[in-house]
């Protein structure tokens, strides 16, 4: 029953968390594409541009991270935990289309140029992001801290960069009301850009990397191996192999025992090893195939290319 109840709370974290992201994303592009229409400034619309993809990609999280945590079914065995990572291909689209018009915009801006107005308006709706967007960040760490969700994390690491982002624009704003550095605004424009495409690449791997299977980090992958080898009659391990799918940990891995061992003994001897597993990651799915200790057979270990850590 705790366990339940535990998957429940992970999910409503999720879904307030993805919510109020969806609501801080709105507000923004709200109160920017009015300041962009009065002061016709050019960072300031690079950031109104970044904050609609926001609503787009927070909209995409919030579908995402309700299905990724639907229980199990007879089509999909693995559950839908991939969905997540999904939803990050999709955020890092949505930041790459972003960075791209910010850069045709400031390519057309060289050869016409926009007088900027009220640049007042546009310190003060700036700072009123940067108080909104510090807040929403603060939140979404607070619930990556309570779970693990792909999605959440790389909306919050979007949000760190609209942070830099924000107060990027305020200091081109300050500039040009007060030095008038015109050209700041437009540099400002052009390193935001930049530091989007940036962001999007490593949002884009990271997903990729959970969609094509690959294996769970060292440390992870350690600690496993010692819990295996603490449990009493287990000689070896051998094709040991894993992957993430949204919260879960799926792990496989043949254990070899001494070969006069009945299976019932081993069948134990195997639940042991998973039970430790499961004490370190409770989401983990564990599958174990029992072997007698040095039989000679076809291992998945030697068709591995390349070394391997462990």
């Amino acid at each position: 029953m705790t366990s339940l109840n535990s998957v429940q709370d992970k999910h409503r974290l999720k879904n307030i968390a993805a919510c109020a992201s969806v609501c801080t994303a709105i507000a923004l592009t709200l109160i920017k594409a009015g300041a962009a229409y009065v002061t016709g400034s050019l960072s300031v619309l690079s950031s109104m541009a970044d904050s609609l993809a926001d609503v787009i990609s927070s909209l995409v999280t919030l579908i995402a991270v309700t299905y990724a945590d639907k229980p199990l079914t007879c089509d999909h065995r693995y559950g839908y935990g991939k969905a997540e990572a999904v939803s990050a291909l999709v955020q890092a689209a949505f930041i790459s289309g972003s960075a791209c018009f910010i850069l045709y915009d400031a390519a057309y801006r060289l050869h016409s140029p926009v007088l900027l107005t009220n640049t007042a308006v546009g310190i003060w709706v700036m700072l009123i992001s940067l108080v909104l967007t510090s807040v929403l960040i603060v939140f979404q760490k607070y619930i990556i801290k309570r779970i693990n969700s792909q999605a959440i994390e790389a909306d919050n690491k979007h949000y760190i960069i609209d942070l830099a982002a924000n107060l990027t624009v305020l200091l081109s704003l300050l500039s040009v009301k007060y030095w008038h550095w015109a050209w700041i605004d437009m540099a400002a424009a052009v390193a935001i850009a930049v530091y989007l495409m940036i962001t999007a690449w490593k949002i884009a791997h990271r997903a990729l990397e959970e969609i094509t299977d690959k294996e769970i980090d060292a440390p992870t992958k350690a600690a496993v191996l010692k819990a295996v080898g603490e449990v009493e009659g287990v000689k070896g391990y051998h094709d040991f192999r894993s992957r993430l799918s949204g919260n879960r940990l799926f792990i496989e891995i043949h254990l070899e025992f001494d070969g006069a061992l009945s299976l019932y003994e081993t069948h134990r001897l195997s639940d042991a090893a998973e039970d430790k597993i499961i004490a370190l990651y409770p989401h983990a799915q564990i599958l174990i195939h029992q072997d007698p200790y040095g039989i000679e057979e076809k291992r998945l270990d030697n068709d591995i290319a390349g070394p391997c850590e462990l």
